[in-house]
């Protein structure tokens, strides 16, 4: 299927509309599968959501919480994406430490760590050589640079497509990201994404033709649904009846 592209009049709306969607796929895939895998994004606006998510009550220990990209920082850094989803979410709810599974970033080695949850993930989903895991829910956000994880552009990182984790680069500092064939293995991705300083770069990730190497986030195409929720700030030039499905 294509695109579903929504938008909302606020950023209060775009949260309550993905809390929403988030709880629906949350029940559908325990309903299904009797738990629910889910990949956290980084940033401001996933936050808001994560506190709303803290808030309803959802049966926890069903709930396996992963990270589709971490700055490369200890886990008590301000910068960590762990660290704001732990005080945001997780540490207000009970859900068992068995079920968060954080990327590493203890090694001094960027593609050590990497390929340290890539084994994590062999594992957790009991894959065969050359398997991707099937993630029920990847949560995204987008740069205005048109970047989603740690996928910058024009990096290598963009590119790999025999691993499950690499290790990303913005402006020299390493991070490490989910690849674009994990993402693109999901169930269920929605994108999340307010502000006026977004409008650039959704015009090309949207636009019927551009590089893909120069606004990553249009790398991002599921075999399964693939969820827009913008703000009108963000939307607000967009031409969306080309874009929708």
């Amino acid at each position: 299927m294509g695109k579903i592209v929504e938008v909302l009049p606020s950023g209060a709306d775009l949260i309550s509309r993905s809390l929403t969607l988030v709880q629906e796929k949350i029940t559908e895939a325990i309903a299904q599968r009797g738990i629910c895998t889910i990949a956290l994004s980084g940033g401001s606006t996933p936050k808001a959501l994560y506190a709303a998510i803290a808030t309803q009550n959802l049966p926890w220990e069903k709930i396996h919480v992963f990270w589709g990209d971490e700055r490369y920082v200890p886990p008590d850094h301000p910068d960590s994406n762990q660290k704001m989803a732990r005080q945001a979410w997780l540490e207000r709810v009970n859900i068992p430490s068995r079920n968060i599974h954080p990327m590493p970033t203890a090694a001094g080695n960027p593609t050590a760590d990497a390929a340290q949850h890539q084994t994590e993930l062999e594992e957790f989903f009991s894959l065969s050589a050359g398997e991707l895991p099937i993630f029920d829910i990847v949560l995204l956000g987008m740069g205005d640079d048109g970047h989603t994880a740690s996928l910058f552009p024009y990096t290598e990182a963009l590119q790999v497509s025999d691993r499950l984790v690499t290790v990303g680069n913005k402006d020299g500092q390493p991070r490490l990201t989910f690849t674009v064939p994990l993402i693109n293995n999901a169930r269920y991705v929605l994108f999340m994404v307010a502000g006026v300083n977004k409008q650039a770069a959704l015009a090309e990730v949207f636009a019927q033709e551009a590089d893909a190497i120069a606004y990553p986030a249009r790398l991002i195409q599921p075999q399964g649904e693939l969820w827009w929720l913008l703000d009108e700030s963000a939307a607000r030039n967009l031409n969306l009846v080309t874009s929708e499905s």
